[in-house]
């Protein structure tokens, strides 16, 4: 007898493999492709986020079609988990003393930057669609929905941005705190515009105090979770997890259980991310703090993945000509809102003159919490405004994504912030030992004083060392090569010789250079050879082996620690 079951399974395992294949060719191609995207449009002096969005709308719905909406759709577990790697990332900048330093004027600047625009949205598009449709009811309700949309701006591609060009200030600091935070006022807006709208028009909306409760246990439970998962990751961190391998996993695994859960439970899966972040980065002992630099190097390919798909559901052919002109209407007045708010709250606050010129380049991108108002505003007015709602925020955002991170990059240039988030290690893979030492020690020139000659007495040296700074001396021979080197301490074993010490010459008493270096060496390859040969001075040599100097290792660390003084007093400077 045939069993059915045996004669569909063939077909079946064929048919999974099948979409299997298809599915990882997909996953490949939008990384490779938004990887070249993004490296192309850095090569233009765009940001690279750009990059990744105008491959999505080339292989999405408004291009070729490459990407089918059921390959978006399977994918979108991938966007929830890139917004939740960015709330982390966000949560650990908001550290404790930047909260209590900047606190009030976080708050002030996001009422003004939220609210202001929601009227200047609402008054414009009001006034231009009931001056063509002459319905006001249907104006005004328009008006009011995409005005508390307007409100919101999008972490994802701004904070990219921030990190793409490794900017730090007062600007970085207001900006990260600002896209934190805005989502919630998003909310809030929306909450009561969709209780003044549904008597007008008719709707489904919920009943406003039922919709606050909803929205106060979004943004209080999805703190909740977010903490208890930061204390998990701290207990484990400090009982049972030493390696940064564990420790990266256990932070990995802790953050996907707590987006699953917030799936399941309707929460706000950024700002419990953000949440776990900022337990960490104020309640977690020093060991936590690095993981922050580790997760950020893990989301690149997660990042890429979640903007070509931000690219590929924005379809631009849906877009009526009227539609369109709203869509304009609203880009314009979202700017003009966003700009007044955001610079008369810097300067009602007295933020730092960097803040108050150049926040509202970095407030106007909008995409995750915006197009979730516009569907949700689909759901609750269905027959009305909800479908015009939706696509004129699909354009929108089709527009914004695009020019909102390089205004962005426009306003940390003009701020002076770029390339200040910079550590130790940044700087020390950057540079090379000339960077140390040309100039200091004058390597390029036969008199540096930390050369001297075979044939040159000891009193010659030791009167060198009171004159310079240097602690230890490469030996050159008559005919210019590298014969040895010489140390403080080795001097003072041989000076206990006695007077017949003072007759010696540098011959008799340098040692046999084990290890030697290059200008061009990198500072992380000079450290290693420190490490390796057990020494805290390398002769500096060129191609031919002639002595040009000599590398010490506490010159490297003054110098690094020199560069990151320096980087402060900019920073200082900012915040002035």
């Amino acid at each position: 007898m045939n069993n059915p079951l045996a004669q569909l399974l063939p077909q079946f395992m064929h048919f999974s493999q099948l979409e299997t294949s298809k599915f990882v060719l997909m996953i490949g191609l939008i990384i490779f492709a938004g990887t070249l995207g993004g490296w192309l449009f850095q090569k233009l002096k765009i940001p690279q986020v750009v990059g990744y969005i105008v491959i999505g709308i080339v292989l999405g719905a408004s291009g070729f079609h490459v990407l089918e909406p059921k390959t978006i759709a399977a994918l979108d577990s991938v966007s929830t988990i890139a917004l939740s790697f960015i709330g982390f990332l966000v949560g650990g900048e908001l550290k404790g003393h930047t909260i209590k330093k900047y606190g009030k004027q976080f708050v002030s600047i996001l009422l003004f930057e939220a609210i202001t625009p929601a009227i200047v949205v609402c008054s414009l598009v009001t006034v231009i669609n009931y001056a063509v449709t002459k319905d006001f009811a249907r104006s005004i309700s328009i008006g009011l929905i995409l005005g508390a949309i307007c409100s919101a701006t999008a972490p994802a591609a701004t904070t990219d941005v921030l990190a793409e060009y490794r900017t730090r200030g007062p600007l970085t600091t207001t900006v990260y705190g600002i896209v934190a935070m805005d989502d919630a006022v998003a909310l809030i807006l929306y909450t009561i515009a969709s209780t003044v709208v549904s008597p007008i028009i008719g709707g489904h909306s919920l009943p406003f105090g039922v919709q606050l409760l909803n929205i106060f246990k979004d943004i209080f439970g999805s703190i909740a979770l977010g903490c208890c998962f930061g204390f998990i990751i701290e207990w484990f961190s400090l009982k049972l997890i030493n390696k940064e391998g564990r420790l990266l996993s256990l932070c990995l695994g802790a953050l996907f259980l707590c987006t699953g859960i917030c799936e399941l439970l309707n929460l706000d899966n950024i700002l419990a991310a953000m949440s776990i972040g900022a337990f960490a980065v104020n309640f977690s002992k020093a060991k936590v703090n690095p993981l922050f630099h580790t997760v950020e190097k893990f989301t690149p390919p997660i990042y890429v993945l979640f903007f070509v798909l931000v690219g590929a559901k924005l379809n631009v052919w849906i877009i009526t000509p009227f539609l369109g002109v709203i869509a304009i209407i609203y880009v314009l007045a979202r700017t003009l809102g966003k700009s007044i708010g955001s610079s008369l709250g810097a300067w009602l606050t007295k933020a730092p003159k960097t803040v108050q010129k150049f926040l509202p380049y970095c407030l106007l991108s909008q995409a995750g919490v915006a197009i979730g108002l516009s569907i949700a505003a689909g759901n609750d007015f269905p027959d009305t405004i909800g479908p015009q709602i939706l696509l004129i925020i699909t354009a929108t955002t089709f527009i914004v994504q695009l020019i909102g991170p390089i205004f962005v990059k426009i306003g940390v240039t003009k701020a002076g912030e770029c390339g200040l988030n910079v550590t130790v290690d940044d700087i020390k893979k950057n540079a090379r030992v000339n960077d140390v030492t040309w100039g200091k020690n004058h390597i390029c020139d036969s008199e540096s004083p930390s050369i001297v000659m075979e044939t040159d007495s000891l009193f010659t040296i030791l009167n060198s060392f009171s004159h310079n700074q240097n602690l230890n001396y490469v030996v050159k021979s008559n005919n210019g090569s590298l014969v040895g080197i010489i140390s403080l301490e080795h001097l003072k074993e041989v000076m206990q010789i006695g007077d017949f010490a003072e007759s010696m010459l540098a011959m008799d008493v340098m040692d046999t250079p084990t290890v030697t270096c290059k200008p061009s060496t990198t500072l992380p390859d000079a450290y290693k050879l420190f490490e390796d040969y057990d020494t805290d001075a390398i002769p500096i040599v060129a191609a031919d082996g002639e002595p040009l100097g000599i590398l010490e290792k506490n010159t490297v660390d003054h110098y690094l620690h020199a560069q990151i003084i320096n980087l402060n007093r900019k920073l200082e400077k900012l915040d002035m």
